[in-house]
């Protein structure tokens, strides 16, 4: 029986597609160099399909799936792109047929005995699974005083997290990863945004959704109020960072 499907993202995937920050390509330059072959990647968890168009340039085809109607609507469309509405755990992808699996910032939602099962099913023998994540984004060290503002807006909302977030702020370390483990380099996801880009980003979180359904949006726009005076010139634009944690494994 598949787990059941939470969906904390629909309503604002408009919105996700449209702030969310793009993953460095180096990443995915990477994660082709450890596929066995570059025929067939499996990106799990898809939402917008960002990951997913970020394989094309090294896979002759991407089958991207997530559980969300309202998130495949609005994913990137691209001939090798082929996307399903399917969860993680169950979809129609032939067995031995995907030389990659790759999932970014969607694990910690899935049921992880049953994903695994099933990446054992659709995977090539040596086959390549990647899953990363990310937390909280830095400023630079100058940015002192606007950094305080975001970690009270982030302590405000932290309560309204998922209890699956937990596994996000351990950094992926804490789940089990039943395959032959690899060290990766590091990867930092960057953008330079304007304090619009970033308060639109903030109102993607799962968090901000939850906080607002019981405290209204007023709240929310106090906070944003104070990161506009904070950041100066709103035509202004700094850099934003997130560091990746990375698992990537082997199929033995």
């Amino acid at each position: 029986m598949t787990a059941s499907f939470k969906d904390y993202f629909s309503k604002q995937a408009e919105d996700y597609a449209k702030y969310r920050p793009r993953y460095p390509d180096a990443l995915f330059k990477y994660l082709a160099e450890i596929a066995p072959v570059r025929e067939k990647a499996w990106d799990c968890g898809t939402g917008n399909g960002q990951v997913a168009l970020s394989l094309t340039p090294y896979f002759q085809q991407i089958d991207a799936t997530d559980p969300s109607e309202s998130q495949i609507a609005r994913a990137f469309q691209h001939d090798q792109i082929k996307y399903q509405v399917a969860p993680a755990e169950q979809t129609n992808l032939a067995e031995r047929s995907v030389d990659l699996v790759t999932v970014g910032q969607a694990l910690h939602w899935f049921n992880l005995e049953q994903f695994y099962q099933e990446v054992r099913r659709v995977s090539k023998p040596q086959g390549a699974i990647a899953v990363w994540c990310y937390g909280f984004f830095q400023l630079t060290a100058e940015e002192a005083s606007l950094d305080r503002v975001f970690k009270e807006f982030y302590a405000a909302t932290e309560p309204f997290w998922p209890p699956e977030r937990e596994l996000v702020q351990q950094k992926y370390q804490s789940i089990p990863f039943p395959f032959v483990e690899e060290t990766p380099p590091s990867f930092t996801m960057t953008a330079d945004w304007t304090v619009d880009n970033l308060i639109g980003y903030l109102l993607t979180w799962s968090a901000t959704q939850r906080f607002m359904e019981q405290y209204s949006f007023e709240p929310v726009a106090s906070f944003a109020k104070q990161m506009q005076d904070a950041w100066g010139n709103p035509q202004t634009t700094k850099l934003i960072q997130w560091p990746l944690y990375i698992r990537i494994g082997h199929l033995d």
